[in-house]
This record gives C-alpha cells, structure tokens and sequence, in this order.
C-alpha cells in the first residue's frame, strides 16, 4: 500500500479582532485575502478566545468540547477559575490527533494559543509568569521542549508579559509572538504552525471599534505580520488568518452580580474590611465574561431557586436574552460546566463581575491586575485610574521596588468601568462587525464559513484524507475531567 503524500505546510494567525471593517486599514492582509480567498465566518457563543479556539480546533460546540467560556464556577471545588492552561480540560479530538491517524509524524507548534500546556504538540510556547515565594511576579513564558524558553530569550528578550495583558497592553507582545513564530518556523519547519496574535483586543476595548486609535492599531500589527507572511508565502506554506469575534461598540456596563445582591441572592464574606464573593453561600452568582454572564443556582434542581435568579435577570437593564435549559441546547451550550441560566447582553452592553456595594469594601485585588482572584473578566486592568492624580507615579515606585527585588503592590486599576468602549461574546450585530477567514490559496474559502468548519478546513488544505481512518477517542480532555471541570475525576 503506497504511503499517503506528505503533508502541505499550514501557518494558521488567530488574529484576534479582526473583521472585515478593519480590513481596509490593513494593506497585507487585504492583499493576502485579494490574491486568496475570503469569508466572513460564523462564530459561536459565548464568542470568547478559549471557546472560540477550542471549537476551531475540535471543530465542536462548546456543548462538546466543554470550553463555556474563558472561566466558569468549579462546582467541586467552589471556585470560579478563569484562564485555566491545560489542554485535558478540552474535550474532542484535536486536529493534530486527526492528522496523526493519517500520518503519524505529523508535526505542531502552538504559539499562544489557549490549553497549551500539557498538550499533544511538538513544540509549545506559551505565557507562565514566575511567582516567587515572596508574592512577586515576572514575566516569562513556558515552552516545550524547555530548552526554547532560553533560546526564544536569548534571541528576543524575555516574553513582554505585561504588553500581553494590563494597562500596558500593546504592540510588544504580538511582535514578540510573531518574531518567536517566525523563528520555530524556519529552525524546526513544523507541518503546522498555530499563533495567537492579540493587538487588536487592546485598543478596540479601549476606545471602540471605529475609533480612529483602533484602525491605527490594525495598520501598526499589519506592518509587524508583514515579515511573517512574506516568509511563508516565499516557502510554499499556505496561510491561514482567522479571527474569533469582533469587538462591539458597548457604553453601558451592567452590574449582574450588584443586582443579584440586592435581591438578596449572593452573599459575601468579610475579612480586614474587605468583601468577598461567597459562592456556596450565594443561592445565585454570575460568572461575567464580556456580554456573557453564566449565572450559577444553588439548588437548581429546585424551580422557583432558578426562577428566583431568573426574574433578576429579565427585569436588569442591559439584558437582552436569558438562557434555559432549553436557550442552552438551541446555542450548542448546553454542557455540565454552564451556568444554570446564561445571560446575554443587549449589543451596547457588558457584564462587570462586580459584586461589592461600597468601593471602600472591595477587595485589594480588584485595583490590580489579577486575572486568577477575580470571580469574573475585568476590562478596567487595560486602564489606568484616571481619578487617582499620582497613579503613574505609584505605579512608577512600585516598579521600582519591583526591580530592587522588594515585594510591591501594582493598585492602579480603576474601580469605574465606564471607560471600556468595546466588548464582544454576543452574536455580531453585522458581518461587517464579525469575525473573517482569509486562506492564501484561492477558492478553498467559501461563505457562509463556519467555526465549526475550521479544523475540517484545515486537513484539506494539509491535503489530509481522513476517510478510512477510526477517530481516536473522544478525548483525553473528557476522559480525565469530570462534568464539574476538575481534573482527575470521573
């Protein structure tokens, strides 16, 4: 039996952000999208980067692979994690387990793409931040095989960290992801290539997508993508772009868990003066998730404990849809790991995950930027606090500290979300405001393209054949964690 040809080389850019109302800010993309192919592509809900990714990758729902967000409240441990890092918590095959069946050398890299760690790829870079015993905390990333961490820094400096995420947030980290992108590529030469590109989330949840900030940003990344995209094209691999969402213009913040409060719902804990979110207490608290909001009952076997938590919901200004058993089932939602209701907010809209009263009583965390205690996703880190007069210089002396070695305390985030100007999670209102697929080969992209349809997409441009083939099983994402999402049960 004749073996299967080799495998066509695939770059894949997970341009975050970009839609085709940015496109004409961005003359290489255009370009690449004119002499290839190009749809608007439908995405799915909730329109998150970990969802959105894990159905490209899975080419499932989120009902399947199990990703519901880029967090959700861990029933067993009474928890709410976001931007959890490893692949075992993805259910589905991945698209290098479906390759592998037709040629087993098949060969991966993944450069920032959410789940990383732990998965069945060949090379991995990824950001870890270092958390000293002391409290602090330095940038870095985790690669595999380790020995890359050292040779990426060797060669571009220490993965920038706080440009990836904060008020420093910016073209650095998406330069850095492309250089090291373009560096595995030509000294390993991976089958395929995945990297995650974030700029565009930066400045169009700062000021909005049509603010002229936002189309100066897509020029800017467009200029840094240039080098890569010649490098590939020169080599014969074919190039992918594909982005999860588009961001939304949004004006009005909406305080789900404030309202749960107020009808006597969630509870707090109080310690040193400071509130905290008591999740086995509350008969019902919300995971905010941009214009998503999992909203989890106590005792949901009981029908007026979810119609309780239910009435909140229709009656709060800012909501526009409220998911049941039901909603869930019709969105591919509808997975042990959502919420019990799932809240969607009207298109100007977005969930904070604020759920103290009295800013004298929140906690500490919630002035820093601190994407594991918060209960929920906190657009204000992208700020400064702009009613805080010496907060460059106190974000200036803790930095300082922070370079003698000394403990610090970055609290310059503000506890005001009116700054925030664009989100995203819903259904895009326009294609225009949607989500694109762009493929360098002409005629292989068609609309209406689906996120689902990406990772079948993605093994016929390998030229892939699976037909014949016996799919491996389900997952070990699915195999190794439980309904409640912790890893290691049954």
């Amino acid at each position: 039996m004749n073996a299967p040809p080799a495998p066509a080389p695939l770059l894949v850019l997970d341009v975050v952000g970009l839609t085709p109302a940015l496109l004409p800010s961005m003359p290489r993309l255009s370009a690449l999208a004119e002499s290839g192919s190009y749809a608007p592509l439908q995405t799915v809900l909730p329109a998150v980067t970990c969802t959105v990714q894990s159905t490209f990758l899975t080419g499932a729902d989120p009902s399947e692979h199990g990703i519901v967000g880029n967090g959700w409240y861990f029933r067993a441990l009474g928890e709410v994690l976001l931007w959890r890092q490893h692949n075992r918590l993805v259910g589905g095959e991945k698209i290098w387990d479906a390759a592998r069946r037709v040629h087993p050398g098949y060969s991966v890299a993944n450069i920032c793409w959410w789940y990383a760690i732990g998965a069945d790829t060949d090379l991995t870079v990824t950001p870890k931040p270092v958390y000293y015993a002391d409290g602090r905390k330095e940038a870095d990333c985790y690669t595999k095989p380790a020995s890359l961490r050292d040779e990426l820094t060797r060669k571009l400096g220490v993965f920038p960290l706080f440009d990836f995420w904060g008020p420093r947030a910016g073209l650095a980290s998406s330069q850095w992801i492309v250089d090291a992108t373009r560096h595995v590529i030509r000294t390993r030469n991976p089958d395929l290539a995945l990297a995650y590109i974030p700029h565009l989330d930066y400045d169009l949840q700062r000021f909005g997508p049509d603010d002229p900030r936002a189309h100066a940003a897509a020029a800017a990344l467009d200029a840094v993508l240039g080098p890569l995209l010649a490098d590939s094209l020169a080599e014969g691999r074919t190039v992918v772009v594909l982005s999860e969402y588009g961001i939304t213009p949004v004006s009005r913040p909406v305080d789900i868990n404030r309202a749960l409060r107020r009808a006597g719902l969630l509870e707090v804990s109080t310690q040193h003066g400071m509130e905290y979110l008591d999740t086995g207490a509350s008969r019902a608290f919300a995971v905010a998730d941009h214009q998503i909001a999992h909203v989890y009952v106590r005792r949901p076997e009981n029908p007026a404990a979810i119609a309780a938590a239910r009435r909140v919901l229709e009656e709060l200004p800012g909501v526009d849809i409220v998911l049941d058993a039901a909603g869930k089932r019709a969105h591919g939602l509808d997975h042990p790991r959502s919420g019990d209701l799932v809240a969607i907010a009207e298109p100007d809209a977005w969930f904070t995950y604020y759920y103290w009263l009295d800013d004298r009583r929140a906690p500490d965390f919630a002035r820093m930027v601190d994407i594991h205690r918060k209960p929920g996703y906190d657009p204000a880190e992208l700020f400064l606090d702009p009613l805080d007069p010496f907060v460059r210089l106190r974000a200036a002396t803790s930095l300082l500290r922070k370079k003698a070695g000394l403990r610090y305390r970055m609290a310059v985030v503000p506890l005001d979300p009116s700054p925030v100007r664009g989100s995203h999670g819903r259904p895009p209102a326009s294609v225009a405001k949607g989500p694109v697929l762009i493929c360098s080969r002409p005629g292989t992209v068609r609309a209406p393209a689906k996120a689902t349809d990406v990772k079948a997409l993605l093994l016929d441009l390998a030229g892939i054949d699976l037909s014949g083939t016996v799919p491996a099983h389900a997952s070990a994402g699915n195999s190794a964690v439980s309904a409640t999402g912790c890893p290691g049960e049954a």
